[in-house]
């Protein structure tokens, strides 16, 4: 998995993605639930963001934790033993060239990993040699197209696609949500099915307005403010307006929209 991480490994990103898991744990995590005595891996843990849910839902599951980032490994770990979770453990590793037999999960967990990578489709096909047969996957996506907001701004939208457009360079895909149930059927997983997930925030949803629109969304986007003006895609008086515009939409009579995309397949 060798692309480059779009909004880099320093720590405000860190906390963004902690402050993201904490905040959309019910939506995206109410029915991630494993039996007692399977075999979990989770293909791409990062800094354990989704981890420390993952385990907590399933605490007589034997999970296994991967990322390429040495780095971000060790935060992992340190995040599960704050949380006293003693059913996963971390393993440093490459999608592509992970060391597990063949059939040795029951199901993989992939969570916010294949808007990153080149070839989502063979990364999919390779963690599906993973799986026993009639073993599933997991699969989580957002989607950048999918956000929308009042007041409505284009500068904002202008902004939101400089995310877009440095990950598409990057050799990534931030639209890939949409594409989930192609991309599994295509890498020969069956029984594929995908549920939208909503994130709906206005002023009656204080926690969401800080955790999601301002902490998750709008801090993810005005990270790369720097590489998108050295990119050349958009001015800096444009993007800081974008920026504005975007926290314009926490205030008492803003809303915001965004949906990430869940799918499941079984090997």
């Amino acid at each position: 998995m060798t692309n480059a991480y779009v909004h880099g490994y320093d720590p405000q990103e860190a906390s963004r993605l902690q402050d993201q898991a904490t905040t959309l744990v019910d939506l995206l995590h109410s029915d991630t639930v494993y039996p007692a005595g399977c075999r979990v891996l989770e293909a791409g843990c990062g800094v354990g963001a989704q981890t420390v849910t993952l385990a907590g839902n399933s605490p007589e599951a034997s999970i296994v934790s991967v990322d390429i980032s040495a780095k971000s490994i060790a935060q992992a770990r340190q995040a599960a033993q704050a949380a006293g979770l003693t059913n996963v453990r971390f393993q440093q590793g490459d999608i592509f060239d992970l060391p597990f037999a063949a059939g040795s999960f029951d199901h993989v967990f992939v969570c916010f990993v294949l808007e990153h990578l080149k070839e989502p489709g063979a990364a999919l096909r390779k963690l599906k040699t993973f799986l026993r047969p009639g073993g599933t996957i997991t699969v989580i996506e957002g989607d950048h197209g999918s956000a929308y907001f009042h007041p409505d701004s284009t500068h904002a939208l202008a902004a939101i696609r400089c995310q877009i457009e440095l990950q598409s360079r990057a050799g990534g895909n931030a639209l890939i949500g949409r594409s989930l149930y192609p991309l599994l059927m295509n890498a020969g997983y069956g029984d594929v099915r995908v549920s939208p997930r909503m994130v709906y925030v206005d002023a009656s949803k204080p926690e969401l307005v800080d955790g999601f629109t301002k902490k998750t969304f709008t801090a993810m986007i005005e990270g790369i403010r720097q590489s998108a003006i050295e990119a050349g895609i958009i001015e800096d008086a444009a993007f800081d307006k974008g920026i504005a515009d975007l926290y314009r939409t926490t205030e008492p009579d803003g809303t915001f929209c965004y949906t990430f995309f869940k799918a499941f397949g079984k090997a």
